[in-house]
């Protein structure tokens, strides 16, 4: 008997590659139940004692924005994405959630590299972090580039990056589902796929940002820290 492969599925746009939004327009990323807790667990002691600003970017369903704010109240919490649903659904959790501490969505386009974000109508000011989950692979390498040209920009000094996602070292897959996994998302278009961590580390060479911490996480994923230097006199 031969074997069929099985499909490697995975999502770009919630409510089109998943279910529908609820009544009230909520969406559901059952990603979102697997990963919350790990993910928290990888950046909550970056943050913890910290005040400030944290944006989201590509906040898909809004969820993880939701979970984060009620969790740390000191910080105010600022979701973004490219798609008109995604910014509903947020919109729809932030209503149903009603914290003081998150802020309402906003479009925010990686592909543009002079991105940049907005508080309350006006430019937004230093950041106490970024984070940023599952939007690398499957966006293209300009979009990685401009994440941390982006964060070097927008971080205040000390600040921190957090990206979550599937990432190849050095050359290699940490594990065959991900090499799957790459090889579906490159089909769907060539310009997508699982990043390097040594690219990555090569753009945050130049951004002024360090590696300092990487996490593993279910589904042979991983959670990048990536701090901004304090500034020398």
């Amino acid at each position: 008997m031969q074997l069929v492969p099985t499909m490697v599925k995975f999502v770009v746009e919630y409510g089109k590659d998943t279910e529908p939004p609820s009544a009230d327009g909520r969406l559901d990323a059952p990603s979102f139940h697997r990963n919350h807790d790990p993910i928290w667990s990888a950046i909550a002691g970056f943050l913890a004692n910290r005040t400030g600003d944290v944006l989201e970017i590509g906040s898909g369903t809004g969820q993880h924005a939701v979970t984060f704010a009620r969790r740390s109240p000191q910080l105010t919490w600022w979701p973004s994405d490219i798609f008109p649903s995604h910014l509903d659904s947020i919109t729809a959790w932030r209503r149903h959630e009603d914290l003081a501490n998150l802020r309402a969505p906003q479009r925010i386009d990686l592909g543009v590299s002079d991105w940049t974000w907005r508080a309350d109508g006006h430019t937004g000011k230093a950041l106490a972090a970024i984070l940023c989950i599952n939007v690398l692979h499957i966006s293209t390498w300009r979009v990685s580039q401009n994440l941390f040209q982006g964060a070097s920009r927008l971080l205040r000094p000390s600040g921190h990056l957090f990206i979550y996602g599937p990432f190849m070292r050095d050359g290699t897959h940490t594990a065959p589902s991900n090499a799957a996994f790459d090889a579906a998302l490159r089909a769907e278009n060539p310009e997508w796929g699982v990043r390097d961590i040594r690219d990555l580390r090569t753009l945050a060479d130049k951004a002024s940002l360090s590696l300092v911490e990487m996490t593993p996480m279910p589904a042979n994923n991983l959670v990048l820290v990536f701090s901004r230097a304090l500034r020398q006199n």
